[in-house]
């Protein structure tokens, strides 16, 4: 489904069932994605891994944009209107891609000393706080409540955390919550595809000399660059399209909730790509952001969606 208006712009209101898809799809590929680039660590650092998943999210988003404007003019269509540089939609461009970059470099530092499913875990603490600060209800309270016993149940091994990992995964939990809030609201002036790419770009730019640098010849090796591909894939092409388009249908707090299959998710692609052993209490996690994921789909489906604010600057 295309985020754009006919005229550009914008996106209008997601269908639902189609915004509760796309949020869901996007936490398998995010933490499929962070699976597959934690085991580039043993080639690169983790910046230079951060710095290719950009940098390749880029050039794809680039092409997809390149092939869709040759679309429009071969089918003589109107072209795609850019939204206008105001002093608020560049503010809210600026919101949105430093939370993102900040996000992702912090996530990728953290897990260079700290589990993935822990990172994750950790992590989570942003959305849900986001989560439970805008409740509308007792069982949005409830679903909440019950994803972070899920946080809490996947949290409890035996693993000494390194001080530094804990402090780079707590910055990245505090920007994945101000990246739920500040997209929401970015969406509002700006359409999907543009803020996934100049946010991307953005982040290719800002790490480009320290990833390169401490990459080394390395970096540039077939397979390292074939795998930040589809690493890039995986972490920023789909998943930001994809919460672009859930944040369309849903609010922010459900949205928030429904991120709770993240951790369960991120011990799934650890037990497959990593070797990662799930224990007891870690299935029983399984079972609480799964029942606080549906409780939190089924108690909230007849709830219109907040309408997406239109553009003042914008005709239609």
């Amino acid at each position: 489904m295309s985020l754009h208006r006919n005229r550009g712009g914008p996106a209008a209101p997601v269908p639902y069932e189609l915004a509760i898809g796309s949020a869901l799809g996007s936490v398998i590929c995010v933490e499929t994605g962070a699976a597959l680039g934690k085991g580039l660590f043993e080639v690169i650092p983790a910046l230079s891994v951060a710095w290719l998943r950009f940098g390749f999210a880029t050039v794809v988003l680039l092409v997809l944009h390149f092939i869709d404007s040759s679309v429009r003019r071969a089918r003589r269509l109107e072209p795609r209107r850019r939204t206008p540089l105001t002093r608020q939609t560049v503010l809210m461009l600026a919101g949105y891609s430093i939370a993102l970059i900040t996000m992702n470099t912090t996530f990728y530092l953290a897990i260079q000393t700290i589990p993935l499913g822990i990172a994750v875990t950790i992590e989570y603490l942003g959305p849900l706080t986001l989560a439970i600060i805008g409740s509308r209800g007792r069982l949005d309270l409830l679903w909440a409540g019950l994803a972070g016993l899920g946080v809490i149940l996947l949290g409890f091994r035996p693993v000494r955390l390194d001080p530094t990992g804990l402090v780079f995964v707590l910055i990245a939990a505090g920007c994945w919550a101000a990246y739920i809030t500040l997209g929401a609201r970015a969406r509002q002036y700006w359409s999907g595809s543009q803020l996934v790419t100049i946010a991307c770009a953005s982040g290719t730019i800002a790490l480009a000399a320290p990833a390169v640098q401490t990459g080394g010849t390395a970096l540039w090796t077939p397979g390292v660059l074939a795998m930040g591909l589809v690493v890039g894939l995986f972490s920023s092409v789909l998943p930001y399209r994809l919460d672009l388009i859930a944040l369309g249908g849903i609010s922010p707090n459900i949205f928030s909730i429904l991120q709770s299959l993240a951790p369960a998710a991120a011990a799934v692609a650890g037990l497959a790509l990593l070797g990662e052993v799930l224990g007891l209490t870690d299935w029983a996690a399984l079972v609480a952001v799964g029942i606080a994921s549906a409780g939190a789909t089924l108690t909230s489906s007849r709830r219109p969606p907040k309408p997406l604010k239109p553009d003042p600057d914008e005709s239609r």
